[in-house]
């Protein structure tokens, strides 16, 4: 297996001046894991605390004249009060400039420095087991230093039963299609562990395979497994862990026996049958045709050869009208008729009393005759 990563500075934090780009070179090797922290106590030196007080600093970090970072490089950082860490395992040689600028959240001031990746080739070819834990009690932040990587990678090399066994990737539940935690105090996003070693799996990685174990995770029982590392500080998930052997040998020991089926599975032939589809076309086109044309019979009968009803009642129609007529002629001739014989007094409000130009008052009793004919303004005498 390739030696760890080795991280060589060129120039010393100390030495950079206020707002400088400061070059960092550092040398990991395909298929190893590389780490590299963003300390905040040396940040906060080189901002010139003088009150003594911790202060708020952000990191971003992006490849040289782009917005973000190698596909292979993540990056993470809790709060403004935290260390941040570039991670990941490098999967081809190549040279990476990444350009990281921190930022001082109270007093605005902005440092720029460069970290200059150089991926070295690997010196051995890669182990060939290789088996991914889900730790379910702890951050990826909390993964990522040394010393937390060794207190998990112990264990695993005795339960091995070798010391050539490496963790090669760190990567969040969350980047792997995790739900975000509550905010509750102690509740953890989860971590996903990748180790690699030369020698087969032990016993009771096998165990986590088997259809029996499976089942127990689809109905919601958690099994226990592996005792050596039950006993450990970091929760593992045995419903989620995978073995992948490239070896060429089956993940699974050889003697475990997989369940026989209940009956010999006949797979279908590849020959393919005539089919006739002269029916599904008849009863695809030619039904709804014909329904449509017995709709158009049935209304052309209705509007064209049942229209006795419609002639009965506009002649019915047409006889009212005329009876409506003839009683209102008749009954205005008979007014006239009657207009016509009158023989009344003529109203007295329509007799003439005063003659505005002789000044003659006549009384209208005095009219005699037919009323009716007496000019409204009698003539001068």
């Amino acid at each position: 297996m390739a030696p760890r990563s080795v991280a060589l500075l060129t120039v010393p934090l100390w030495l950079c001046f206020f707002g400088c780009l400061c070059d960092q070179h550092v040398y990991p090797s395909v298929g190893t894991f590389f780490v590299h922290k963003l300390d905040m106590m040396e940040y906060q030196q080189r901002f010139l605390n003088k009150s003594g007080q911790l202060l708020p600093i952000t990191f971003h970090a992006n490849l040289l004249g782009f917005p973000d970072l190698p596909r292979w490089l993540r990056y993470s950082q809790r709060s403004p009060w935290h260390s941040a860490y570039l991670y990941g395992s490098p999967t081809t040689p190549d040279k990476h400039v990444i350009e990281v600028t921190v930022y001082n959240r109270k007093t605005f001031e902005i440092l720029r420095e460069k970290i200059i990746i150089n991926i070295l080739s690997a010196t051995e070819a890669p182990p060939p087991y290789e088996a991914e834990f889900l730790v379910t009690n702890v951050d990826v932040e909390e993964m990522l230093p040394p010393e937390t990587r060794h207190d998990f990678q112990v264990p695993l090399q005795e339960l091995w039963d070798t010391q050539r066994l490496f963790v090669i990737n760190v990567t969040s539940a969350l980047d792997k299609g995790g739900r975000v935690p509550l905010p509750l105090p102690g509740l953890k996003e989860g971590v996903f562990v990748k180790v690699a070693s030369v020698v087969p799996f032990p016993e009771c990685l096998y165990e986590t395979q088997k259809p029996q174990i499976r089942q127990q995770c689809k109905e919601g029982r958690r099994p226990l497994l592996c005792p050596d590392l039950v006993a450990n500080d970091f929760n593992i998930d045995w419903c989620n862990v995978t073995l992948v052997d490239e070896s060429g040998s089956s993940p699974m020991p050889p003697s475990y026996e997989p369940l026989a089926w209940d009956e010999e599975f006949n797979p279908p032939s590849d020959e393919l049958s005539e089919t006739d589809y002269f029916t599904d076309y008849l009863l695809t086109m030619l039904l709804p045709v014909l329904i449509a044309l017995l709709l158009f019979l049935l209304l052309s009968y209705i509007m064209c050869c049942r229209r006795e009803g419609v002639q009965k009642r506009d002649a019915a129609t047409s006889e009212i009208q005329l009876v409506h007529q003839q009683s209102i002629f008749s009954n205005t001739e008979e007014l006239r008729h009657m207009a016509a014989n009158r023989d009344v007094p003529r109203p007295l409000s329509t007799l003439p009393m005063f003659n505005v130009r002789t000044g003659q008052r006549t009384s209208p009793m005095e009219l005699s005759g037919d009323s009716a004919h007496v000019p409204l303004i009698l003539s001068q005498q």
